[in-house]
């Protein structure tokens, strides 16, 4: 039988909460397909399989309380579906460096940020004595150097790394080739979730580009009332975002060798809502040249609960890592990664994607995971 797979988590947030509630939630879960689920058993390894045994944050609501209360301490806003869940490890102090934005510490008290006085921890020592597998990253959107630092925590103690955010580690080949010497697996860089506006911008590119149209503008404007949306009102913060978003939409162009028009592509956050709170609301524009340039054009609105879109999707990549270690494979993951992330090492289509993903659940060595662990 599978062992149980330790997970450490940095930034105890919305998505934080809404992972770790979907684990208890899930926990009697073991039946071959789960409502939400995208796969159920991943290398023999269900989502009632995953523990968490380190948490990180540097807000002084959180620091010191089990992570089974602290993820339900303000700013948090996320919608509260299994209210009773294990206490868990307590929320150590981590470095703050870049990891919060200054103008979040002067918000109002219910969604602003309180920074602890607490002194940080050693974090490479406490993820080895949690004997931790894997590390989430969760740090609020612009965390460059709070990124570098966990990752090289990561190396340090020999632990398996999901980037969540949008600063490119998986995707730097030197990071890369760090995890790889250290013969560790990573997952990265910005998570995309399970039918959020990236995988839907994706599908609406894929489509109009696989029945012989033209793409003259594709326009993806999100909105939402979380800490997330909050943070990003900083634009020096919001630019890896953005570019993270427009990556997805213009490697589907660039995978079949069609070039994208200056100003012919924009996506990304718009601007925070405190009403939405983890609501988010994305507004869709394609405009198209169809037979004889006849003009195409194609508007949607998608909302969901921002958080709970990207708890299924984490909970995949955790067990595609825990599988890739086992097997030997270290680096990049570039399926799993390329299904999960909006920056991944390679760009795939998502059928291409979802194979590779189906192929590690079975615990198969495919080509494309053969030779990224020799390039790594």
């Amino acid at each position: 039988m599978p062992n149980k797979i330790k997970v450490a988590v940095v930034g105890v947030g919305n998505c934080c909460s809404a992972l770790y509630q979907g684990i208890e939630y899930y926990r009697d879960a073991d039946q071959e397909s789960i409502p939400g689920i995208m796969f159920a058993v991943i290398g023999g390894y269900y989502p009632r399989d995953i523990t968490f045994v380190a948490a990180f944050d540097i807000d002084e609501r959180k620091v010191g309380l089990p992570l089974g209360e602290a993820i339900f301490q303000q700013p948090n806003c996320a919608r509260v579906f299994m209210p009773q869940v294990p206490a868990g490890p307590l929320v150590q102090m981590g470095q703050p460096l870049d990891g919060f934005s200054e103008h979040m510490l002067s918000e109002d008290p219910d969604r602003g940020f309180r920074l602890s006085g607490a002194d940080p921890v050693d974090v490479v020592q406490l993820l080895k004595e949690s004997q931790a597998d894997v590390l989430l990253n969760f740090c609020p959107v612009g965390s460059e150097e709070a990124t570098r630092y966990y990752a090289q925590c990561c190396i340090d103690a020999g632990v398996a790394m999901v980037n969540c955010i949008p600063v490119f580690i998986a995707s730097d080949p030197t990071w890369e080739r760090r995890f790889a010497d250290a013969g560790l697996p990573i997952i990265g860089d910005d998570m995309r979730s399970q039918f959020g506006a990236s995988v839907v911008s994706q599908v609406l590119q894929e489509l109009a580009l696989d029945r012989g149209a033209v793409v003259d503008f594709h326009q993806q404007i999100n909105v939402g009332g979380n800490t997330d949306f909050n943070n990003m009102m900083v634009q020096s913060r919001l630019s890896s975002k953005k570019q993270s978003k427009e990556n997805v939409i213009r490697a589907q162009s660039e995978l079949r060798g069609v070039s994208i028009e200056k100003d012919s592509l924009f996506a990304g956050p718009s601007t925070f809502i405190p009403y939405l709170k983890d609501t988010k609301v994305a507004y869709f524009n394609l405009l198209l040249r169809g037979f004889g340039d006849a003009p195409i054009s194609f508007d949607a609105k998608l909302s969901v609960c921002d958080s709970e879109n990207s708890a299924g999707v984490v909970i995949d990549a955790i067990r595609y890592l825990k599988v890739a270690h086992e097997l030997g494979i270290a680096g990049a993951l570039r399926g799993p990664s390329a299904w999960t992330q909006k920056t991944p090492p390679m760009q795939m289509t998502l059928a291409d994607a979802q194979a590779e993903c189906a192929a590690l659940a079975q615990r198969q060595l495919t080509a494309t995971m053969k030779s990224g662990k020799q390039q790594a």
